[in-house]
């Protein structure tokens, strides 16, 4: 990979992580798929040669589970929701160059050759291990067959990750009491021979892939916990009938679905380039030959997968390793976190039948925070975003501009772009393009945002509609001026809202398509006649809103009343009925604090040390919230802490104090007003 800033000489392809081929899509998914979107149209709008591959992840157990639940075969269900998905993106304008799926021919392939070339260099080995297996059923329970006990953190897991605890990857035969999810039985764990990659003998070379890394912070930090820690060797077949089987074995393994998942990656870009022609883009020169600009857009949750294990899969087969990873954080609901199986979520089917047009959720979820930090989504901040900045700044501008120069020039005036206006034009053109290349889709998605506030300014300032009669030399010149400020806009936006981009292209009647614009084309002079113009955004109105509000409310509603207890018996800790008096109350001694530093303790997969100033000195404090919180973002924080509690020694740091946070998500508590370190609550 090259690190020169884009464009660059060399193609590019931007991937999105795979969905999984087991369920609806709703717009904390879109997150990825969107700013994918984003990134690939901007990237070209700078003159980037880039692709944009995905595809479904169509393996794994949840769909053989799931499948067998629905009587029909894991491919036939697969492939069901596989062609929902090819469905769904194109209505949000997220246009694949490729959109494969990994049980095609071209993954199988691709899968079974790179693992036979590792199997070759000695990268793969054979290992006894003990697995679970179900004693009735008599049969073994790979990944989400088996549920139990995190041996790291005892929280509750499934057999190939506590996703409900500390968030560890977990090979075959870690998880403790052990549970059959297809009988309930309980499993015993018996010996079987697998497939493990060495992924611990190319600790150095992921040492060094990581510092020079590029995406998202997170992306860049999460992983040296596991590759400055102890690198295990990774298990690489299950005991499952679907999936792609390990070549030339005679065995009935099958690859682990986190195998040939991302090598469908690879698989996807080839199948664009045969499309295509290798001399329109080359898949080779991208993953295998020369310097690649590969880019890979996930979710937080599979960081892991695509900073450590993948790398290390490319490196060792041979392949170009990914130049930048950004990683997405979250999208909460009205404050809170998603929920499927409630039904707390907004669909994506579910916003094609709003009366929303899909640009306006493009522009929301791409530019509602930095890409690594969750956003909340609700109804009513995505109405003020939509009518603040979409209608009020851009829509307005860009109408009154376009028709005050039709009807009083017909189009464009005939003047030159005023030195003020041009410098302003050329440093938004700069600031786009540094933000690509510090991954920010939302900074590139403030430049057509600034030239609108700008334009609105410029007109409100120099008034064209008197010029027209006291200086009308002077009129054209302004109407010149927004004219072209307009033009910026249309190329800028683009890639957010590409049909509404469109239009104010066609309003301008300009020649080919806003999407085949580049950057340069900001300033090139626009027509010098064009009609009269549509407006490019319409505001929501609160009715619309308070409908689509009250849907989502009574869907929950009807969904906690269906469970039952749910949320009021079981999510919720019943009140404690044990009394203590107010004096022991006043016994608890807890301040606001400031976090100062924060930082990961080694060999502690939760933990963070923490020093924080609690106004009379600074404490160090240990907290359970590495996986739950960024902790570069921590310094800053206020807190509440309980200065008074007995000191604690956490993997041999002591800690001095206890920081307050609600639920598991361990929701920092802090201050509504300005009240400092030091202060007393009570």
């Amino acid at each position: 990979m090259s690190h020169e800033s884009f464009p660059t000489e060399n193609p590019a392809v931007v991937t999105c992580g795979l969905p999984y081929a087991n369920g609806d899509l709703h717009i904390g998914h879109l997150r990825t798929y969107v700013s994918g979107d984003v990134l690939t149209r901007s990237l070209r709008t700078i003159g980037q040669e880039t692709a944009f591959v995905s595809g479904s992840d169509m393996h794994g157990t949840p769909i053989a589970v799931n499948a067998a639940e629905s009587g029909v075969s894991p491919e036939d269900f697969a492939l069901d929701w596989h062609e929902t998905y090819e469905e769904t993106f194109p209505q949000f304008d997220v246009d694949f160059d490729n959109y494969g799926h990994t049980h095609q021919s071209e993954n199988v392939e691709l899968t079974q050759e790179i693992v036979r070339t590792l199997d070759e260099e000695g990268h793969v080995y054979e290992k006894e291990i003990e697995v679970a297996w179900d004693p009735i059923e008599d049969q073994p329970l790979p990944d989400r067959y088996v549920e139990g006990t995190c041996p790291y953190c005892g929280a509750t897991a499934r057999g190939d990750e506590c996703d409900e605890g500390c968030g560890r990857h977990l090979e075959p035969g870690e998880i403790e009491n052990p549970t059959s999810i297809l009988t309930g039985n309980p499993a015993e764990y018996r010996t079987r021979e697998h497939k493990f990659f060495r992924v611990s003998a190319f600790q150095d070379y992921l040492s060094e892939f990581i510092d020079r890394l590029e995406g998202t912070k997170n992306a860049r930090n999460q992983p040296r916990e596991w590759i400055e820690g102890e690198l295990q060797d990774w298990c690489i077949t299950r005991d499952l009938d679907w999936g792609i089987d390990y070549p030339e074995d005679e065995t009935d393994l099958v690859l682990y679905v986190w195998v040939d998942a991302p090598i469908e990656y690879i698989a996807s870009t080839k199948q664009y380039s045969d499309r295509v022609g290798a001399d329109t883009y080359d898949w080779e020169e991208v993953w295998r030959e020369g310097e690649s600009e590969i880019v890979h857009v996930i979710g937080r949750d599979i960081i892991q997968h695509h900073t450590v294990f993948w790398p290390a899969m490319l490196a060792g087969a041979g392949f170009n390793e990914p130049r930048a990873v950004m990683a997405s954080g979250f999208v909460n609901l009205d404050g809170a976190s998603f929920s499927t199986s409630r039904d707390r979520a907004v669909w994506a089917e579910e916003y094609l039948d709003s009366p929303f047009d899909t640009d306006l959720l493009r522009f929301y979820i791409a530019t509602a925070g930095p890409f690594e930090r969750d956003i909340d989504f609700s109804w009513e901040t995505f109405q003020d975003r939509v009518n603040a900045e979409l209608a009020d700044d851009v829509g307005n501008f860009v109408y009154r501009a376009l028709l005050f120069a039709n009807r009083n020039y017909e189009g464009t005036p005939d003047a030159a772009v005023s030195a003020d206006v041009e410098a302003e034009i050329e440093s938004a053109m700069a600031e786009f393009t540094a933000a690509l290349n510090e991954y920010s889709v939302r900074e590139a998605g403030t430049v057509p945002l600034e030239l609108a506030r700008f334009g609105n300014e410029y007109i409100q300032h120099n008034e064209p509609w008197k010029l027209v009669d006291e200086d009308p030399e002077q009129a054209a010149q302004v109407i010149r001026d927004t004219v072209q400020l307009v033009k910026a806009i249309a190329i800028t936006i683009q890639p957010f809202t590409p049909q509404t981009a469109e239009q104010i292209w066609t309003d301008l009647n300009e020649d080919g398509t806003a999407a085949e614009a580049t950057i340069e084309d900001c300033l090139d002079a626009p027509p010098a006649t064009f009609g009269e113009p549509r407006e490019p955004f319409e505001k929501i109105d609160d009715e619309q809103v308070e409908a689509r509000q009250a849907a989502l409310q009574e869907r929950i509603e009807d969904e906690d009343t269906d469970s039952e207890t749910d949320t009021t018996m079981t999510d919720i800790e019943p009140l404690n009925e044990d009394r203590i008096a107010f004096e022991d109350f006043q016994d608890l001694d807890i301040r606001v604090g400031r976090i100062e530093s924060a930082e990961p303790i080694e060999g502690a997969d939760k933990l963070v040390r923490l020093q924080v100033d609690i106004g009379a000195e600074t404490r160090q404090l240990v907290a359970g919230i590495r996986k739950l919180h960024d902790i570069e973002e921590l310094p800053g924080t206020k807190i509440i802490v309980l200065v008074n509690l007995e000191k604690a020694e956490l993997f041999g740091v002591e800690s001095n104090g206890m920081l307050l946070a609600a639920g598991d998500e361990a929701d920092l508590l802090t201050t509504q007003g300005e009240a400092g370190p030091g202060t007393k609550i009570q």
